[in-house]
C-alpha cells in the first residue's frame, strides 16, 4: 500500500507503547513477531479459524491473520528459522511499535517513502502495484479511464496515506474528508457518501470480488497518477541498522515473481470468503 504517514508524533507514541503493550514479550529469541493491521484485504485480514493457511494473532484470542502478507511473513520466518508470531496493530502504531521493540518487522503493505526511512529501514520490494480508483459497477465513473474523468468527483482515501494526498492531482475534484479504513470507505461508496477511492490495484481487486457491485477505474502512465516507485512498491519494515535487512532481502530473493503473483491471487481469492 502506498500509505503516506506522517512522522510527527512517532516520538510521543513511542514513549506510551511501553505501558500499552506492557505484556508484550516482543523480541524473544527464536520468535520473529510480524505487525500488520489484519484489516486490509488482500494484504491482510483477520477471520475466525485457520483456514486458508491463516495464522493466531497473538494478541486477538478468537482471530487468525490471513492473506498475501502472512504467507509472505511465513517464508521469511522459515528462512529465518524463527517461530512466526503475527501481532495485530493499527496502521497509525506499526512504525512505533517496531521503533519500541513490540515487533521485529513489519509486514503490511507498507511503501519505502522518504519520511519513514527517516525513522525505520525497509527491505527490497515483495509486491509492485499501481492506483486505481474503486468505483460504483452501475456508476456514472464505471467507464472512466483518465483521472480527467472524475473532475466533480466525490473521492476520498484512506486517512494518513498516499492515496488520499493522490486526490489532489485529480483536477476539479470534490475531495472529501479522508476515511480511516477500507471497510469504512466500501460503506461510504454503496451508500452514495462519495464516488470513489483512490487504492492500490490488488486491494482494488479484491474489493470487487468480496462486492460484485464495484468496480474499479485503472489508468494508462499518461492518464493516471504520478507517483514516485517508492510511493508505488511494498516493502518489509525493519528497525535502523538491524541485522535482519539482510537476512530479510535473502530470503526475499528466493521468492520469484511467479511465485509472488501465484500467492497475491490466491490471497485475492480467499478474501472474497471473508
Amino acid at each position: 500500500m502506498f500509505k503516506h504517514k506522517i512522522i510527527g508524533l512517532i516520538l510521543c507514541a513511542v514513549l506510551l507503547l511501553p505501558a500499552l503493550w506492557g505484556c508484550s514479550d516482543g523480541g524473544n529469541k527464536g520468535q520473529l513477531r510480524v505487525g500488520m493491521e489484519c484489516d486490509y484485504a488482500p494484504f491482510n485480514w483477520t477471520q475466525s479459524d485457520k483456514s486458508n493457511g491463516a495464522v493466531a494473532i497473538d494478541n486477538d484470542s478468537t482471530g487468525f491473520a490471513a492473506g498475501y502478507d502472512v504467507e509472505i511473513a511465513k517464508k521469511i520466518a522459515d528462512s529465518l528459522k524463527m517461530e512466526l508470531v503475527i501481532v495485530k496493530t493499527d496502521w497509525d502504531g506499526l512504525i512505533p511499535a517496531l521503533s519500541a521493540g513490540v515487533i521485529d518487522i513489519i509486514i503490511a503493505g507498507m511503501s519505502p517513502t522518504d519520511e519513514r526511512k527517516q525513522a525505520i529501514d525497509f527491505s527490497d520490494y515483495y509486491w509492485e502495484s499501481d492506483l486505481v480508483i474503486v468505483v460504483m459497477a452501475d456508476g456514472s465513473y464505471a467507464n472512466a479511464s483518465s483521472l480527467a474523468d472524475f473532475a466533480g468527483a466525490k473521492i476520498t482515501g484512506q486517512l494518513n496515506t498516499t492515496h488520499y494526498d493522490m486526490v489532489d492531482q485529480i483536477v476539479g475534484v470534490d475531495k472529501q474528508g479522508a476515511l480511516p479504513t477500507f471497510p469504512t470507505m466500501i460503506a461510504s461508496l454503496k451508500s452514495g457518501y462519495i464516488d470513489g477511492y483512490v487504492s492500490e490495484r490488488p486491494g482494488a481487486m479484491a474489493a470487487v470480488q468480496a462486492h460484485p457491485d464495484l468496480t474499479f477505474a485503472a489508468f494508462d502512465a499518461d492518464k493516471g497518477f504520478s507517483y514516485d516507485v517508492n510511493e508505488a512498491n511494498v516493502s518489509i519494515g525493519i528497525s535502523k541498522d538491524s541485522d535482519l535487512l539482510k537476512k530479510i532481502n535473502d530470503a526475499l530473493a528466493k521468492i520469484n515473481k511467479e511465485e509472488r503473483t501465484k500467492l497475491m491471487d490466491s490471497a485475492i481469492a480467499n478474501s472474497a470468503e471473508e
